[in-house]
């Protein structure tokens, strides 16, 4: 197991380098203020007058002049050829939940990447701001208050099944899978729960249910999936 370098009893925003505005980045810090840049974020931080409590990656798209900006105590080079930016900074955060913003948005290359992450740190819950809709992998429970007509989508990044309430569709004894079955464009009927088996789904949700999404995860009672082996 990797040790994590930041610690925190609250949710940590962390920044990457894709596509993402400075309101953006303050809608999340309004949720979780504590703020950690995925290397290139770094200048969206700047740019928005944060300072982050640390930078981490292998300082490969972060320019020498922003980074000269940033105490060298708060500096973490993670020299890693394998794993990206997003993934090196996932594995180094111990907190209840990290909402992330920059990291959806722009190359397809990097949008799926991200999503990996998701599920190859599924034990480090996470949200990702994506335009007009938050991304998650889902829990292995979550209740949370959407209303009848929102869309929800359920995407699998790989096999997983689980239960429903509050779907127009539940999905209850489907096996969902990548080239199998997906669950994209579901619909709430009102306030909605699932109940998953494994880790492998992935939960998008619209924009305004960010708030809940995050203090759902920070309960102190909030199910997470156990830590893989890596």
């Amino acid at each position: 197991m990797i040790d994590p370098i930041i610690h925190s009893s609250a949710a940590i925003t962390l920044i990457g380098g894709g596509e993402a505005t400075t309101d953006d980045l303050n809608d999340v810090l309004s949720l979780a203020p504590i703020c950690v840049a995925a290397d290139g974020g770094v200048v969206l931080a700047l740019q928005a007058g944060v300072m982050p409590k640390a930078v981490l990656g292998d300082f490969d798209s972060a320019p020498a002049a922003v980074l000269d900006q940033i105490p060298q105590s708060r500096l973490h080079r993670i020299d890693e050829q394998d794993t990206t930016d997003f993934e090196k900074a996932l594995a180094r955060i111990d907190a209840p939940v990290i909402v992330g913003v920059g990291f959806m948005g722009g190359r397809i290359d990097h949008q799926l990447a991200a999503l990996h992450g998701l599920l190859a740190f599924a034990d480090r819950p996470c949200v990702l701001l994506a335009g007009d809709e938050v991304i998650l992998l889902a829990p292995p429970k979550i209740a949370l208050p959407t209303r009848a007509g929102e869309v929800v989508s359920l995407f699998p990044l790989a096999g997983a099944m689980g239960r429903s309430t509050g779907l127009q569709w539940p999905i209850e004894g489907l096996n969902f899978g990548l080239g199998e079955k997906i669950g994209t464009s579901n619909a709430a009927t009102g306030p909605m729960s699932l109940q998953m088996e494994q880790p492998g789904l992935a939960l998008i949700l619209p924009r305004r249910l960010m708030p809940d999404v995050v203090a759902a995860l920070c309960q102190p009672d909030a199910a997470r999936w156990p830590a893989r082996d890596r």
